[in-house]
């Protein structure tokens, strides 16, 4: 599906059908390819079919980069047609493992307060608080959603702000502050007949829907193609006219970060870093009729792993590790001298 293809003309069913194919195609992104595919059977109706892909990703949990989303995921489907007690274990199960990555917290939290378990839901998102924003830390974009979620949930609760609270307010940038679009007493306005209410609702409404639009929006990014020492070793030495794209594999890294350094100086979002292999490159030249050995080909194989979810963000947030994989912390490695 095009990314910009309109919501209203999407089929839903044929596009979860090519999802499910491609993930047959291309076993190394089905976790990616599939949570797609259900989210285009719940958006269909199918949930059964939704849930029977979650429960084909969990079949391996190990192999998934993040089984506690895809349980969240299901929680939440689950819930949506009847299966309440289950969709709870689950929630509690992603409650006590207490994952590090944000969004099983907030689709939990959100599966919550969509059935009126408002005080559930913001106990789970102060838990998350709590485990991903140590005292003294700002957060990284990946956890504000957990603060956003947070204050919306107290706002209809009628609790008093507090610094996480304030903390959410802060980050949020949109002309309409967060205490009115989070305000409970905003659904009445809709009733009313007086135009000037009308316009003052449908304002704040843009301005949530453009918030939304900006946190669910994932166009693939501008990504550079990695290769690692060994593979890149494998590909000069399988196509020798490619070496001169590779002198060398340090200068190759270099040349990854530098460029990244210009884009995102330009003003240039949303970049990322995909990982080459040999047999994936080979595979995609033999898709496009092409010889591996055209250079030309690279920039496409590198924008076609972007599409298909491999590419990971650049710059990695604060504490991560370095892309390049040296197992270093990236501010010790290649962004020791990013400012």
């Amino acid at each position: 599906m095009r990314p910009d293809t309109p919501a209203e003309n999407v089929d839903h069913h044929a596009e979860a059908a090519r999802l499910e194919r491609t993930a047959g195609l291309y076993p190394e992104d089905a976790e990616a390819l599939l949570l797609r595919a259900a989210a285009h059977r719940e958006l269909a109706g199918d949930r059964p079919a939704a849930t029977a892909l979650y429960d084909r990703l969990l079949a391996h949990p190990a192999d998934l980069d993040n089984p506690h989303l895809v349980r969240a995921l299901k929680a939440a489907n689950l819930w949506e047609y009847g299966h309440e007690a289950e969709a709870r274990a689950i929630i509690e199960g992603v409650r006590v493992a207490a994952p590090r990555d944000p969004a099983p917290w907030v689709i939990i939290a959100e599966a919550l307060e969509s059935h009126d378990e408002l005080g559930t839901a913001q106990e789970a998102l102060t838990e998350a608080a709590t485990l991903l924003l140590p005292p003294g830390t700002a957060p990284s974009p990946s956890v504000r959603p957990v603060l956003v979620a947070r204050h919306r949930i107290r706002r209809m609760e009628g609790l008093p702000h507090d610094d996480w609270d304030t903390q959410a307010d802060t980050l949020h940038s949109l002309p309409v502050s967060l205490d009115e679009l989070h305000d409970p007493k905003r659904v009445w306005s809709l009733g009313s007949e007086n135009p000037a209410e009308l316009r003052a609702e449908i304002s704040r409404l843009q301005a949530e829907l453009g918030a939304y639009r900006e946190a669910l929006s994932r166009p693939f990014p501008v990504a550079m193609l990695h290769w690692p020492a060994d593979e890149l070793s494998e590909l000069v030495r399988e196509y020798p006219g490619l070496a001169a794209e590779y002198p060398s594999h340090e200068e190759h890294l270099a040349a990854i970060e530098s460029a990244l350094r210009e884009l995102s100086a330009s003003g240039t979002s949303n970049l990322g870093i995909v990982r080459g292999t040999v047999p994936s490159y080979e595979a995609f030249a033999a898709s496009e009729g092409a010889s591996p050995a055209d250079p030309t080909l690279l920039p496409q194989y590198a924008t076609t792993l972007a599409a298909r979810g491999r590419a990971v963000a650049w710059p990695p947030e604060r504490g991560d590790g370095c892309w390049c994989g040296s197992g270093r912390g990236y501010g010790g490695c290649h962004g020791v001298d990013a400012s």
